[in-house]
């Protein structure tokens, strides 16, 4: 927690808060930090003149500052069936990312919105500001079942219809989503929101260690499929897997968002302290 309060994040975008906070933009507003002259029109704020270059010039200037914003975090994770899978355990890696990222959120007075979902928006808690919701924020991490099967475009639907104003858009998931991702984050995109896409995978779906006739079951439908695992067939599977990771990276940025890539056995600190920074997620 200590190395944690020295971060904050950041957004690459400027994006326009409803409360006055702490966030610097570039926007001219009516904070005390001056930034620039422009000349005075009929209808402006008397009390903004500066008289000082009046006295001087005999023209009329107001003084603008430099606004100060609040800055919009939404955090969702994913905790359907697959999430629950892995060792170590995709769900509580998932679980500590999003406390960590919520954790800077709120202690740099920022507005977290913190959503779990499923089919559906499963739990949220909205427009939390500063430290006394991070025990809110912690028990609806530690309550959340990880299980059922996932519609990420419904979803998506209800998390864009029930935010006002756009800011950072975390979503943490594995992304192993049946009917696709595409048109569901479109709709984040479409929204105007900075989106991050932070893909969580356990060592065993990178690397499986499987072989023989197998039976292989769904852990969110239950759909099966009878395999013969075989050299060749990991081969493919894992060129498979890599090929989808990359499509959804290149998806990302094609849109102006951010891919991150993590595997369960990462260590979260060093996530969190020093690859979300360098991608300037945190600062």
């Amino acid at each position: 927690m200590n190395k944690l309060d020295t971060l904050d994040v950041l957004s690459r975008k400027i994006l326009r808060g409803k409360l006055q906070g702490q966030r610097r933009s570039k926007r001219r507003g009516q904070s005390i930090e001056f930034a620039d002259h422009r000349p005075y029109v009929v209808g402006d704020d008397l009390r903004f003149v500066d008289w000082n270059i009046y006295a001087r010039l005999e023209q009329l200037f107001l003084k603008l500052f430099i606004e100060e914003q609040d800055l919009t975090v939404h955090v969702a994770i994913d905790v359907s069936g697959s999430v629950n899978y892995g060792q170590p355990d995709k769900a509580v890696f998932i679980k500590k990312i999003a406390a960590a990222l919520s954790y800077i959120s709120l202690v740099n007075n920022n507005r977290l919105t913190l959503t779990t979902f499923r089919q559906d928006v499963v739990s949220q808690l909205k427009y939390m500001r500063g430290r006394n919701y991070l025990s809110q924020m912690a028990d609806l991490l530690l309550d959340a079942e990880c299980e059922g099967v996932t519609d990420f475009e419904n979803v998506c639907k209800q998390l864009v219809a029930s935010q006002v104003g756009t800011g950072i858009m975390i979503v943490i998931s594995d992304f192993m989503f049946k009917e696709g991702y595409e048109e569901a984050m479109k709709r984040l995109f479409g929204r105007g929101y900075d989106v991050y896409a932070i893909q969580a995978l356990s060592p065993q779906e990178v690397d499986p260690e499987l072989k023989g006739d197998l039976k292989l079951v769904d852990i969110e439908d239950a759909d099966t499929a009878e395999v013969t695992i075989s050299g060749a067939l990991l081969k493919y599977y894992k060129k498979n897997l890599s090929a989808y990771c990359n499509e959804l990276k290149d998806f990302c940025t094609r849109q102006g968002g951010h891919y991150v890539l993590a595997k369960s056995s990462d260590s979260v600190e060093h996530l969190v302290l020093n690859y979300l920074r360098r991608i300037r997620l945190l600062s």
